[in-house]
Protein backbone atom coordinates (compact mmCIF):
# COMPACT_ATOMS: atom_id res chain seq x y z
CA UNK A 1 0.00 0.00 0.00
CA UNK A 2 1.52 3.35 -0.75
CA UNK A 3 2.17 5.73 2.01
CA UNK A 4 3.43 9.42 2.65
CA UNK A 5 6.80 10.65 2.61
CA UNK A 6 8.68 9.21 5.85
CA UNK A 7 9.78 11.82 8.18
CA UNK A 8 13.08 10.71 8.20
CA UNK A 9 13.08 10.95 4.04
CA UNK A 10 14.49 14.91 4.20
CA UNK A 11 17.34 14.13 6.71
CA UNK A 12 18.92 11.83 4.47
CA UNK A 13 18.34 13.58 0.90
CA UNK A 14 16.03 9.50 0.42
CA UNK A 15 14.27 10.16 -3.18
CA UNK A 16 11.75 7.42 -4.14
CA UNK A 17 12.79 3.84 -6.07
CA UNK A 18 12.12 3.59 -9.34
CA UNK A 19 9.56 0.61 -10.12
CA UNK A 20 12.45 -1.29 -11.87
CA UNK A 21 14.20 -0.62 -8.15
CA UNK A 22 11.43 -2.08 -5.78
CA UNK A 23 11.74 -5.57 -4.28
CA UNK A 24 9.36 -8.12 -5.05
CA UNK A 25 6.01 -7.71 -3.48
CA UNK A 26 6.82 -3.57 -2.62
CA UNK A 27 5.11 -0.67 -4.33
CA UNK A 28 6.84 2.37 -2.59
CA UNK A 29 10.53 2.90 -1.76
CA UNK A 30 12.87 5.37 -1.17
CA UNK A 31 16.77 5.17 -1.35
CA UNK A 32 19.26 7.03 0.20
CA UNK A 33 22.97 6.51 1.50
CA UNK A 34 23.94 6.08 4.41
CA UNK A 35 26.97 4.82 6.74
CA UNK A 36 27.13 1.41 8.05
CA UNK A 37 28.33 0.05 11.23
CA UNK A 38 30.11 -2.97 11.53
CA UNK A 39 29.59 -3.16 15.68
CA UNK A 40 31.96 -6.04 16.79
CA UNK A 41 35.05 -3.79 14.55
CA UNK A 42 33.56 -0.47 15.92
CA UNK A 43 33.40 -1.06 19.60
CA UNK A 44 37.32 -2.73 18.92
CA UNK A 45 37.97 1.23 17.35
CA UNK A 46 36.39 2.16 20.63
CA UNK A 47 38.01 0.01 23.46
CA UNK A 48 41.66 1.46 21.23
CA UNK A 49 40.72 4.80 21.77
CA UNK A 50 39.92 4.52 25.32
CA UNK A 51 43.14 2.96 25.64
CA UNK A 52 45.14 5.62 23.90
CA UNK A 53 43.27 8.13 25.96
CA UNK A 54 44.64 6.24 28.91
CA UNK A 55 41.48 4.49 30.18
CA UNK A 56 41.41 0.52 30.91
CA UNK A 57 38.69 -2.20 30.67
CA UNK A 58 38.03 -4.34 33.58
CA UNK A 59 34.83 -6.50 33.49
CA UNK A 60 33.52 -6.84 36.81
CA UNK A 61 30.22 -8.03 37.94
CA UNK A 62 28.79 -5.74 40.72
CA UNK A 63 25.58 -6.36 42.71
CA UNK A 64 24.61 -3.50 43.63
CA UNK A 65 25.61 0.70 42.32
CA UNK A 66 26.67 1.22 46.07
CA UNK A 67 29.38 -1.24 45.24
CA UNK A 68 30.80 0.32 42.80
CA UNK A 69 30.64 3.78 44.18
CA UNK A 70 33.18 2.53 46.96
CA UNK A 71 35.66 2.29 44.33
CA UNK A 72 35.49 5.53 42.79
CA UNK A 73 33.68 9.03 43.53
CA UNK A 74 32.27 9.14 39.92
CA UNK A 75 29.89 6.42 38.25
CA UNK A 76 28.64 6.81 35.01
CA UNK A 77 25.97 4.26 34.89
CA UNK A 78 25.14 3.01 31.13
CA UNK A 79 24.26 -0.84 32.06
CA UNK A 80 20.98 -0.75 29.61
CA UNK A 81 19.07 -3.33 30.26
CA UNK A 82 20.76 -3.95 33.69
CA UNK A 83 19.82 -0.55 34.95
CA UNK A 84 16.43 -2.27 36.00
CA UNK A 85 18.26 -4.24 38.71
CA UNK A 86 20.96 -1.97 39.32
CA UNK A 87 18.82 1.09 39.96
CA UNK A 88 15.66 -0.31 40.72
CA UNK A 89 14.25 1.19 37.73
CA UNK A 90 11.11 -0.40 36.45
CA UNK A 91 10.55 1.11 33.79
CA UNK A 92 13.66 -0.28 31.71
CA UNK A 93 12.40 -3.24 29.40
CA UNK A 94 14.13 -5.69 27.50
CA UNK A 95 13.78 -6.17 23.46
CA UNK A 96 15.05 -8.97 22.49
CA UNK A 97 16.53 -8.58 18.81
CA UNK A 98 17.90 -11.57 16.95
CA UNK A 99 20.66 -11.53 13.67
CA UNK A 100 21.55 -14.30 11.77
CA UNK A 101 24.96 -13.20 9.59
CA UNK A 102 26.22 -14.92 6.43
CA UNK A 103 29.43 -14.69 3.84
CA UNK A 104 28.54 -11.67 1.41
CA UNK A 105 27.74 -13.26 -1.66
CA UNK A 106 28.31 -9.31 -3.59
CA UNK A 107 25.52 -7.80 -1.81
CA UNK A 108 26.68 -4.11 -1.88
CA UNK A 109 23.36 -2.23 -1.14
CA UNK A 110 20.95 -2.16 2.16
CA UNK A 111 17.52 -2.95 2.48
CA UNK A 112 15.15 -2.20 5.68
CA UNK A 113 11.19 -2.71 5.54
CA UNK A 114 9.78 0.17 6.80
CA UNK A 115 6.14 -0.45 6.78
CA UNK A 116 4.12 1.32 9.19
CA UNK A 117 2.75 -1.71 11.95
CA UNK A 118 4.39 -4.35 10.32
CA UNK A 119 4.15 -7.39 11.69
CA UNK A 120 8.04 -8.65 11.80
CA UNK A 121 11.83 -6.49 10.96
CA UNK A 122 13.14 -7.36 7.51
CA UNK A 123 16.37 -5.76 7.24
CA UNK A 124 20.07 -6.58 5.89
CA UNK A 125 23.22 -5.04 5.96
CA UNK A 126 26.53 -6.00 3.86
CA UNK A 127 29.84 -5.33 6.01
CA UNK A 128 32.45 -6.26 3.63
CA UNK A 129 32.54 -10.09 3.59
CA UNK A 130 29.52 -10.93 5.80
CA UNK A 131 25.95 -9.34 5.47
CA UNK A 132 23.98 -9.13 8.57
CA UNK A 133 20.16 -10.19 8.69
CA UNK A 134 17.32 -9.32 11.29
CA UNK A 135 15.17 -9.47 12.86
CA UNK A 136 13.13 -9.70 16.05
CA UNK A 137 11.65 -7.80 18.23
CA UNK A 138 10.38 -9.75 21.05
CA UNK A 139 9.22 -7.28 24.22
CA UNK A 140 9.97 -8.79 27.70
CA UNK A 141 12.19 -11.34 26.43
CA UNK A 142 15.66 -11.84 28.46
CA UNK A 143 16.62 -14.83 26.31
CA UNK A 144 20.07 -14.26 25.05
CA UNK A 145 20.08 -17.73 23.42
CA UNK A 146 19.95 -17.94 19.53
CA UNK A 147 16.37 -19.57 18.72
CA UNK A 148 16.68 -21.44 15.07
CA UNK A 149 13.16 -21.40 14.12
CA UNK A 150 13.76 -17.04 14.70
CA UNK A 151 17.21 -17.54 12.80
CA UNK A 152 15.41 -19.93 10.25
CA UNK A 153 12.19 -17.41 9.75
CA UNK A 154 14.88 -14.27 9.45
CA UNK A 155 16.89 -16.35 6.30
CA UNK A 156 13.44 -17.38 4.70
CA UNK A 157 12.15 -13.65 4.87
CA UNK A 158 15.87 -12.02 3.49
CA UNK A 159 16.19 -14.85 1.00
CA UNK A 160 12.30 -13.82 -0.52
CA UNK A 161 14.04 -10.10 -0.97
CA UNK A 162 17.31 -11.22 -2.31
CA UNK A 163 17.30 -14.30 -3.93
CA UNK A 164 21.34 -14.42 -3.83
CA UNK A 165 21.58 -14.75 0.16
CA UNK A 166 19.57 -18.16 -0.30
CA UNK A 167 22.81 -20.52 -0.15
CA UNK A 168 24.33 -18.08 1.54
CA UNK A 169 26.78 -19.80 4.40
CA UNK A 170 25.96 -18.56 7.77
CA UNK A 171 28.61 -18.20 9.77
CA UNK A 172 26.93 -16.79 13.01
CA UNK A 173 24.04 -15.89 15.30
CA UNK A 174 23.97 -12.63 17.21
CA UNK A 175 20.84 -11.80 20.26
CA UNK A 176 21.13 -8.81 22.00
CA UNK A 177 18.68 -6.97 24.24
CA UNK A 178 17.34 -3.51 23.78
CA UNK A 179 16.91 -1.41 26.80
CA UNK A 180 13.82 0.14 25.96
CA UNK A 181 12.58 2.73 28.28
CA UNK A 182 9.82 5.74 28.06
CA UNK A 183 12.37 8.45 27.48
CA UNK A 184 15.98 7.82 27.86
CA UNK A 185 17.55 8.64 31.07
CA UNK A 186 20.30 11.18 31.08
CA UNK A 187 20.92 13.00 34.12
CA UNK A 188 22.38 13.08 37.63
CA UNK A 189 22.20 12.14 41.44
CA UNK A 190 24.17 12.24 44.56
CA UNK A 191 24.88 9.50 47.01
CA UNK A 192 26.14 9.75 49.95
CA UNK A 193 28.86 12.36 48.52
CA UNK A 194 29.51 10.36 45.75
CA UNK A 195 28.02 11.51 41.88
CA UNK A 196 26.24 9.19 39.94
CA UNK A 197 25.42 9.87 36.07
CA UNK A 198 22.64 7.73 34.68
CA UNK A 199 22.92 7.87 30.50
CA UNK A 200 20.63 4.61 29.85
CA UNK A 201 17.07 3.95 27.76
CA UNK A 202 18.21 4.41 24.43
CA UNK A 203 16.04 1.51 22.85
CA UNK A 204 17.24 0.35 19.37
CA UNK A 205 18.56 4.12 18.88
CA UNK A 206 21.90 3.67 21.13
CA UNK A 207 24.10 4.21 18.44
CA UNK A 208 21.90 6.68 16.54
CA UNK A 209 22.19 8.76 19.60
CA UNK A 210 26.03 7.70 21.43
CA UNK A 211 27.91 10.29 20.46
CA UNK A 212 25.16 13.14 21.18
CA UNK A 213 24.01 11.77 24.93
CA UNK A 214 28.00 11.42 25.64
CA UNK A 215 28.45 14.71 25.08
CA UNK A 216 25.61 16.18 27.28
CA UNK A 217 26.70 13.57 29.90
CA UNK A 218 30.45 15.04 30.12
CA UNK A 219 28.27 18.60 29.93
CA UNK A 220 26.85 17.41 33.37
CA UNK A 221 29.63 16.01 34.75
CA UNK A 222 31.44 19.09 33.96
CA UNK A 223 28.35 21.71 35.40
CA UNK A 224 28.57 18.84 38.64
CA UNK A 225 32.14 19.76 39.49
Amino acid sequence: MPRDVPAWAPWVDAGPCAPGDLRPGYVEGWRYRAPVVDMPRYMGYLADRLAQAGGRLRQHRYASLEEALSEAPVIVNCTGTGARALVGDSSVEAVRGQLVVVENPGITTFFCDDTPEADELTYFYPQSDVVVLGGTSDRGNWDLRPDGAAAADILRRCAQIEPSLADARVVGHRVGLRPVRPRVRLDTENRDGALVLHNYGHGGAGLTLSWGCAREAVDLLHAAE
